[in-house]
């Protein structure tokens, strides 16, 4: 198969890959989604949907950190990667094993472009197609409902100690815009620390729950800053994992829109 990943790589496939790795938590389940998961023979720890898999399949690590022996023991026809969750080490290291398809999502367009090569790598075109139509459904829908809600400054929150926000060129920030959210930190990079100071400006403060675990017991210390603003936690899931999951986060936003 003459195939290429998001960044323009070839793809030197002899037949349909039947064993895979994934180091990417959203597009293992997309794969699980697509009908793969007798495929899938090693995940990293951060795999979490659907849950069982990480008892049935074999962790080799996490998206920063893997265990190349572990990866060279299972035997992989392929493994799948992304720009942003893994290193270019990694990628590196996993090219001397077999064949690494890589992802690069800043935009829902580039989430549909990766379903429709794993549909053209897997063999599975018409999963990929139902998917991918599902999410354009409801993207369409949501963008009419959008249409009439008020624009609002917002700060979105991905870690603590140090403070680190989602800025500019991220997928984060691409759904913020698409539902009418400003990110006052979108001209300090893609995820800038930042120093804590009064900024009346901001009127929501999100608080992720991934990729740090934001509580409620944080929501009180950071009112001191954003006195103007509410502040509320959100499924960092929603912001930030491409692939299937992007079938639910529409109607999530819907529900979150009624909250602010």
């Amino acid at each position: 198969m003459k195939l290429k990943d998001q960044l323009g790589r070839p793809l030197n496939l002899e037949s349909v890959p039947k064993r895979i790795i994934s180091l990417v938590p959203s597009q293992t389940e997309l794969l699980y989604d697509l009908g793969l998961e007798s495929s899938i023979v090693g995940i990293t720890k951060f795999c979490v949907h659907p849950k069982h898999l990480l008892k049935t399949k074999t962790i080799v690590g996490g998206t920063k950190q893997i265990n190349l022996e572990k990866i060279k023991a299972l035997q992989p026809d392929i493994i799948l990667c992304n720009k942003e969750e893994n290193t270019k080490d990694i990628v590196d290291a996993c090219n001397d094993i077999c064949v690494v398809h890589v992802s690069e999502i800043e935009t829902i367009s580039h989430c549909i472009e990766m379903m429709q090569q794993y549909g053209e790598i897997f063999n599975r075109k018409e999963e990929a197609f139902e998917i991918s139509e599902k999410i354009q459904n409801n993207l369409k829908d949501f963008q009419n409902y959008i249409q009439e809600k008020p624009t609002l400054k917002v700060a979105y929150f991905i870690w603590k100690n140090p403070f680190m926000v989602a800025g500019k060129d991220t997928f984060i920030n691409y759904l913020l815009q698409l539902n009418k959210l400003e990110n006052v930190y979108e001209d300090l990079g893609r995820y800038p620390e930042i120093e804590m100071q009064q900024n009346k400006e901001v009127e929501v403060v999100f608080l992720s729950s991934e990729p740090y675990p934001f509580k409620e017991k944080h929501i009180e210390g950071l009112g001191a800053y954003y006195t103007n603003a509410k502040i509320q936690l959100v499924d960092g899931e929603m912001f930030s994992w491409y692939g299937s999951r992007l079938i639910k986060s529409f109607s999530y936003f819907k529900k979150l829109h009624v909250s602010l």
